[in-house]
């Protein structure tokens, strides 16, 4: 048995030892700290109680609607839950209207039985990668409290890391599955944009918003894409890792890592040699600067988010917003549609010379994040600390959306504090990446119980 069969047979034993069973765990837990929840913006008590003990029902009579039936899911708080207010992190939201109905993800996820526990707490706006909230706080990460959580899907990995949700559903424009999921110790996935509908999520920049899942193994990540994307949620043969072309940029993308990144970087890429994976170099340096140049006036997020505020609180000199966020955008509103849409086409442009490039590989490995979740004390009171953590965070992964790619993080094995291995793929290649991705979470998987008995001898 593969670790996805593995993995489906475990999730499989936890629906039936009792899903109301697992859910009052949840949910005492979340009772218990409710004075001081910044994980939570929003639990369904009673609803997720009904809903356990209609999938408990099912499961008893023999009538389960799939691998994700009884699954307790957390949902990003910019996805609208029908008679809520989507807040997307800010206070300037608290008096929107409810939504009249839920976002067509959360609409499918409870078509395939998923239980919806709460809405979790996200940076502003989605914005911002390091995972703050001036307003409602920011979860701890949930490996070492003291440190940051990773944005803007903060509370969604938060909830898988912990066990107060087994999957957590997040948005990705710049990494903001991938980051947190990574320094988190989870899998995250950022599938090619458009490939799951964003109606009903808070936008935050089109034309790169992506919705993805954290999960605690990449078959649960498989299941839960499939199901949003509105496909059968069937897992795949893992791709043999002999023969797969992977691909590493040197430069840019792998520079700067902190030594114990590097390390383990280097030596999951070595297991990936010895498993019989093919790796080649690749040169994308030159793409990634001519982007940079092309956006030197403001970032294809900055600008586009820019215009979805320009008619409400953007104006306002006074708007209870986020300095980080308030700030950029202030700024990218002022830039000119005619340079806007030179960038998009110099994007295009790009995004087929690396569509090229990546022909002659099955994907492209790098590092999610080149450094571990720094402490909460350090961006808090030093300002260009915040700026120097926040471009690394980003570096790697928002070539993902930037570039129209998928991509997938891993968690690395061995790490003290954790980050990812990241695996990114040619556009709407999403499947054969998510099944190589399952044979080489079972390589990791085994690296780290061999490092398990050899630390205990």
């Amino acid at each position: 048995m593969n670790s996805a069969q593995t993995n489906a047979a475990q999730t499989n034993a936890a629906q039936k030892s009792g899903i109301r069973d697992r859910l009052e765990n949840i949910l005492a837990r979340l009772e218990a700290r409710a004075d001081r929840e910044h994980v939570f913006s929003k639990v369904y008590a009673e609803k997720a109680r009904a809903e356990a003990d209609a999938a408990d029902a099912r499961h008893r009579a023999g009538g389960a609607l799939g691998p994700l039936d009884g699954r307790i899911v957390s949902i990003k708080d910019l996805f609208d839950v029908a008679g809520e207010p989507t807040l997307a992190g800010s206070v300037v939201r608290r008096d929107a209207p409810p939504a009249a109905r839920d976002a067509v993800i959360v609409g499918r996820l409870r078509d395939a039985g998923a239980i919806i526990v709460g809405k979790t707490h996200m940076t502003e706006f989605a914005f911002t990668p390091v995972g703050l909230n001036p307003h409602y706080g920011e979860p701890g990460n949930a490996i070492d409290p003291s440190r940051v959580p990773g944005g803007s899907s903060s509370g969604a990995a938060v909830s898988v890391a912990e066990g107060t949700s087994e999957i957590g559903i997040g948005s990705d424009t710049g990494g903001s599955v991938r980051i947190p999921a990574a320094l988190n110790g989870l899998v995250g996935f950022k599938p090619t944009a458009r490939r799951v509908p964003l109606a009903g999520a808070f936008p935050l920049a089109p034309s790169l918003d992506s919705v993805g899942p954290l999960t605690k193994t990449v078959a649960d990540a498989v299941l839960t894409d499939a199901v949003m994307a509105g496909e059968e949620p069937v897992l795949p043969d893992p791709l043999p890792l002999r023969g797969l072309r992977v691909a590493l940029p040197k430069g840019y993308l792998l520079a700067d890592m902190e030594p114990e990144v590097a390390g383990h970087f280097e030596a999951t890429v070595a297991l990936l040699e010895k498993a019989g994976a093919s790796i080649a170099d690749l040169e994308v340096d030159d793409l990634i600067a001519r982007l940079r140049d092309a956006t030197r006036v403001g970032s294809i997020a900055g600008i586009e988010a820019s215009h979805i505020h320009a008619s409400t609180w953007l104006g306002d000199p006074d708007a209870n917003v986020d300095v980080r966020v308030k700030g950029p955008l202030s700024l990218r509103v002022k830039v000119p549609a005619e340079t806007y849409r030179e960038i998009m086409a110099t994007r295009a442009a790009l995004v087929r010379e690396m569509d090229e490039r990546l022909g002659g590989f099955d994907m492209v490995a790098t590092p999610a994040t080149p450094i571990v979740a720094p402490t909460l004390a350090s961006v808090n009171r030093d300002e260009a600390e915040y700026d120097r953590v926040e471009g690394l965070l980003l570096r790697d992964t928002q070539v993902g959306n930037q570039f129209d790619l998928c991509s997938i993080t891993l968690p690395m094995p061995g790490m003290k504090l954790p980050t990812g291995f990241m695996l990114s793929a040619r556009g709407g290649t999403d499947k054969r990446l998510l099944a190589a991705a399952l044979s080489v979470e079972e390589l990791l998987e085994s690296e780290s119980k061999s490092d398990m008995r050899a630390r205990k001898w």
